[in-house]
């Protein structure tokens, strides 16, 4: 192992260990708390219940308070949580006696956990997945990929301040991305799924990863040969299904119920102040107020498609690596943009891509991930997350200040183009933070600061999807 690359470990584990002293969401406010109550809690149902009663609203398991709303991967990484818990101390996991438990034992329990997830499933895979990006494009950039996947401000604020677990799925996205590029098709699509199965919004990378692998399976020489790929690539992903939700498979009831868990169409087209197209036109045409969340469910769903499906046909059709990283940027944005129940967290899909797509363009993508975690910005500040924010984004920020290529002299006045832009653009972004934190906003409309974050963040990911469809299609 190099020195450079224990360093670099070091320092994606530091960084992660100073943000778990910070707060986290739902610090101290009750009745409901925040997302750690939310993971606490499914470690205390998940541990109290059997299987079949995760997602079944009873006297025992209120649905309404946290209830599970992820697959069934997360829900078994949250009973065996729990069983750890309950060794340590048998009050972490008490059936509701424990809600609001914010104990310092507790919390440093909690913070391990995510650690431990960083240390043992997200950085080994972003290490695998910059190795294979090196030995597939040939481009000598594998230190510079690790270090950004290291100090990336976005997923450490998320899941080491914010609270979750989204350096699993992320993890298992990546290590899914690294076997494609090495030709394990069966792997890829068996980590793809487990990504998946942890949490639904991998929906946002499915489609890239499905039209990457029929094509590649009916390129076979023969019709038999493409046959039995395709055969091979549907059971392994089949077969891994029905063993993570064997326990609610006995019955259409069962099954249902979790569905209507995983997709709660009842909760309205976006939460808070998200940097979506919805959550914009909202501000001028109240679209909970004339559409009913059915028929909102169904226009998302159009758009999103029409938005995300002729990229996916391309790569069908065009089908290499490289258009495979960039079409699953293009897809996750088109989701974020245009999907039912978009989060702010959701722009951690679209960042994966992205940090692959430094290899061809570090200076949009390096705009970008400011942009993703400027658009979190209401999130972290209702996190008290905002001081530990902006030194991580200074130390973002000044890492990659002269990360230049070696490119003549065109591509340097390009280059010099575009990085005017980009400062013109971190200028409104830190003016925006800036009169955020300083100007009080009028008493009649309170969310004015969120809202003017979410329409530029929302202005800026549509115009990099559209970078995206130009780059792919021409």
């Amino acid at each position: 192992m190099s020195s450079e690359l224990i360093a670099t470990v070091f320092v994606a584990i530091s960084l992660r260990s100073i943000i778990s002293m910070s707060s986290y969401s739902g610090f101290n406010k009750p009745p409901m708390f925040g997302d750690y109550e939310a993971q606490r809690h499914w470690q205390e149902v998940t541990f109290n219940l059997e299987v079949k009663l995760w997602y079944t609203n009873s006297t025992r398991n209120d649905l309404q308070y946290w209830g599970l709303d992820y697959p069934p991967l997360t829900a078994y990484h949250s009973y065996l949580l729990g069983h750890v818990a309950e060794k340590l101390n048998k009050s972490f996991v008490e059936l509701y006696k424990s809600r609001g438990l914010e104990s310092k034992e507790h919390k440093s329990y909690m913070r391990f956990t995510v650690l431990a997830a960083d240390a043992f499933i997200f950085i080994p895979a972003i290490l695998a997945l910059s190795i294979f990006m090196d030995r597939t494009f040939k481009k000598n950039l594998r230190q510079q990929m690790q270090l950004l996947f290291a100090i990336y401000p976005g997923q450490i604020l998320i899941d080491n301040g914010h609270f979750q677990y989204n350096n699993i799925s992320l993890g298992l996205a990546s290590v899914a991305v690294a076997a494609l590029l090495c030709d394990q098709n069966y792997f890829a699509a068996f980590t793809f799924t487990l990504a998946l199965n942890y949490k639904q919004m991998e929906l946002y990378h499915a489609l890239p990863f499905f039209a990457y692998l029929l094509s590649k399976s009916l390129s076979e020489k023969s019709v038999n040969s493409a046959v039995k790929e395709l055969t091979k690539v549907a059971t392994i992903v089949l077969f891994t299904f029905v063993i993570l939700w064997y326990p609610w498979l006995n019955s259409t009831h069962s099954t249902a119920e979790v569905f209507h868990r995983l997709f709660p169409l009842g909760r309205g087209v976006f939460e808070d102040k998200v940097a979506n197209v919805w959550c914009s036109i909202n501000i001028v045409y109240k679209l909970r107020k004339y559409i009913s969340n059915h028929k909102m469910a169904l226009i998302c769903f159009g758009t999103t498609l029409l938005a995300a499906l002729p990229i996916n046909v391309h790569l069908f059709f065009r089908r290499s690596k490289y258009t495979f990283i960039l079409t699953l940027f293009n897809t996750a944005a088109a989701f974020f943009l245009f999907s039912f129940q978009v989060h702010e967290k959701s722009i951690l899909l679209v960042a994966l891509p992205s940090f692959c797509l430094i290899y061809w363009w570090p200076t949009e993508m390096l705009w970008f991930l400011k942009v993703s975690v400027f658009s979190m910005i209401p999130l972290l500040k209702k996190d008290n997350l905002l001081v530990p924010t902006v030194a991580l984004m200074i130390i973002f920020r000044f890492t990659f200040k002269n990360w230049v290529f070696k490119t003549d002299d065109i591509t340097i006045s390009k280059r010099y183009f575009k990085m005017s832009i980009e400062q013109v653009s971190e200028i409104l972004m830190i003016a925006t933070l800036l009169a955020f934190l300083l100007i009080e906003p009028p008493s009649r409309f309170p969310d004015t600061w969120p809202l003017i974050i979410s329409i530029i963040s929302c202005g800026h990911i549509l115009i990099f999807l559209i970078w995206g469809y130009t780059k792919q299609l021409t």
